[in-house]
This record gives C-alpha cells, sequence and structure tokens, in this order.
C-alpha cells in the first residue's frame, strides 16, 4: 500500500509531498510577507503579536532562547528580539532555502544577524540536542510538514523542561455568515492575489487548501498530547480563522 497524503485537495505520496511544499516557497518567498498583508488584510500582525506575548521573552538580560520552526523569513524571531532583553536570541529553522535567504537578508539589514541565527533544517528531524530552547514555535508552517507527528515529537524533545511550544496556525471558522465570505474569498480572491503580486496562482492555490486539511483544534491538542506536551490549549481568533495552539514539556 502506498503512504498517500493530501496535498490541497490531491492525493499525493507522503514523499512527494516535501518537494511540492518546497516548490511553492521557492515561488513565493520575495514576496511572502507581502501576500500575507494582502490575504489576511493585516490581520496576520495581531496574531504574530498574539503569538510573541505568549512566548514572553524577558525584558531582563536573562538568556532566553526560542526556536521558530519553519520561520524562513524571520518575522516571528524578530518580534521576539525586539519584545524581549539583551540576553534574547533566537535560531529559525526552516527546509527552504529561498526562505532562509530572505531571512538572512532582513537580520543583516536591521543588525540583528549577531541575535537571530538562521539553519537549515527539516521540521521532521531537527540538528539540535535534547532540551536545547528555552521556546519553541511555529507559525502557520506546522500544516505543510509532511508527518505532523514526527514533527511535534522533535520540537518536544528540543525543548527544555518547563519550556512552552506554540504553534499559530490556520483553523475552521464557526461564525455564521462569515464561513461562507471566508470560503468564497479564500478560494477566489487569495489565488487572484496571488497571480497579481506573486505571479503564480497554484502556490496560493495550495495554500488555502491545506488550510482544509488541517486538523480542527481539538484533534490537533490530540496530537500535541501524543507527542509528549502538557497542559494543551487553545484559543480561536478572528472568529475561529486562526488558533493559537499552546503547550508544555513538564
Amino acid at each position: 500500500m502506498r503512504d498517500n497524503t493530501h496535498f490541497g485537495f490531491r492525493e499525493v505520496p507522503l514523499g512527494e509531498k516535501q518537494a511540492l511544499v518546497d516548490d511553492v516557497f521557492h515561488k513565493v518567498a520575495q514576496r511572502y510577507d507581502l501576500m500575507n498583508d494582502l490575504m489576511s488584510a493585516g490581520l496576520h500582525r495581531a496574531w504574530k503579536d498574539a503569538l510573541v506575548t505568549a512566548i514572553n521573552p524577558p525584558k531582563s538580560e536573562r538568556e532566553f532562547t526560542l526556536l521558530d520552526v519553519a520561520g524562513g523569513t524571520g518575522d516571528i524571531s524578530f518580534r521576539t528580539i525586539a519584545a524581549g532583553g539583551p540576553g534574547t536570541r533566537a535560531t529559525v529553522a526552516d527546509i527552504n532555502a529561498d526562505m532562509l535567504g530572505v531571512g538572512r537578508e532582513r537580520a543583516y539589514a536591521q543588525a540583528l544577524d549577531d541575535v537571530v541565527t538562521f539553519v537549515d533544517a527539516n521540521a521532521e528531524a531537527l540538528p539540535f540536542p535534547d532540551k536545547s530552547f528555552d521556546a519553541v514555535s511555529i507559525a502557520f508552517g506546522i500544516r505543510n510538514v509532511p508527518r505532523i507527528d514526527v514533527a511535534l515529537k522533535e520540537m518536544h524533545r528540543v525543548l527544555r523542561l518547563g519550556g512552552r511550544f506554540l504553534c499559530l496556525e490556520f483553523s475552521n471558522v464557526d461564525v455564521p455568515g462569515l464561513d461562507a465570505l471566508y470560503e468564497l474569498y479564500s478560494f477566489n480572491v487569495v489565488p487572484a492575489l496571488g497571480r497579481v503580486v506573486a505571479g503564480d496562482a497554484e502556490p496560493y492555490r495550495y495554500l488555502v487548501e491545506s488550510i482544509r486539511r488541517f486538523p480542527r483544534p481539538n484533534a490537533f491538542a490530540d496530537m500535541m498530547r501524543a507527542a509528549g506536551f502538557a497542559r494543551v490549549s487553545h484559543r480561536v481568533m478572528s472568529g475561529g480563522i486562526v488558533a493559537l495552539h499552546s503547550g508544555w514539556r513538564l
């Protein structure tokens, strides 16, 4: 039997999904953050602010290390550095060289290349020792990992005892009327924006479709518990468009 996974609404062999995801982000890397603004009407900034608030880096000189998985352009890491004190450091892990390249350029331009490190890494096999980081985050990236259960176990492994895992991901709109509007916007407006701004609608059609395949919050919470996380919780934002998932290594 072939081991298949969903790529958007298509069925593809699990082994091929990573290559397809890589191609998507290769195509959109240079305009990824601009498209995030357009796709979310700027709301992604508020969602990321909520994530960084939950990461809660200390304002003092106390050492605090964040690992941001699938964070190629560095957005979450830069925000965390800005929110924290002199002891805050961040490592960006991403499998896509194009996204990492954009992130490194931005870190250099903002004189943050001494506090933000970029590492070419697969979320399913993180190249870090056990219990290395005070916090681990992933924003809008977990749904694109071929084996989510494996990645969750890896993120749990590299988290220090008492450390927190935070996952920001699209969810399921639960407001009557808004759900139909959101569906119409997602499958018609977003790919059209991708065609105009990034020159290709297909990557954005995939990004929209992949949202529909991601487990609902309670099911994802069960996956987090299976990976070893404790005190698992989530809160939905913007009518259920996104959810912020939290778990601890205790």
